[in-house]
């Protein structure tokens, strides 16, 4: 199932994360949830929907919304993935996803199979 930008998704299955410099063996855990940020593979998402899912993102971290405003704002997200949606098409033919989790961590190259719809 492809996942547009701005999508919430939760991990499937523990995802290792790899890279130079690391001090050992990192893993997110299976269930952290976090929102697609863009694709990793094929043509960038960009544009106008981008930009407001950026705002959106902004504007969340810095009021660190709860409750109805937290539940909002998920709303708005969700109207933008919709809007991004219609004018984005072939973007399930892209395999990886850049995804920032709820702690902060944005991870790229994220596979399709270790996400599901949260």
């Amino acid at each position: 199932m492809p996942y547009e930008t701005g999508a919430k998704v939760r991990l499937t299955r523990d995802v290792r994360v790899t890279g130079e410099g690391s001090p050992g063996p990192l893993s997110l855990a299976e269930g952290l949830e976090g929102f697609v940020e863009g694709f990793t593979e094929g043509t960038p998402s960009g544009g106008v929907a981008q930009s407001a899912l950026d705002e959106v993102e902004r504007i969340s971290r810095a009021a660190q919304l709860t409750g109805f405003s937290a539940a909002m704002m998920d709303q708005v997200r969700q109207q933008v993935t919709r809007h991004a949606a219609a004018y984005a098409p072939g973007a399930g033919d892209r395999a990886g996803y850049r995804v920032r989790f709820v702690n902060g961590f944005v991870l790229d190259g994220v596979d399709e199979d270790a996400l599901t719809r949260a």
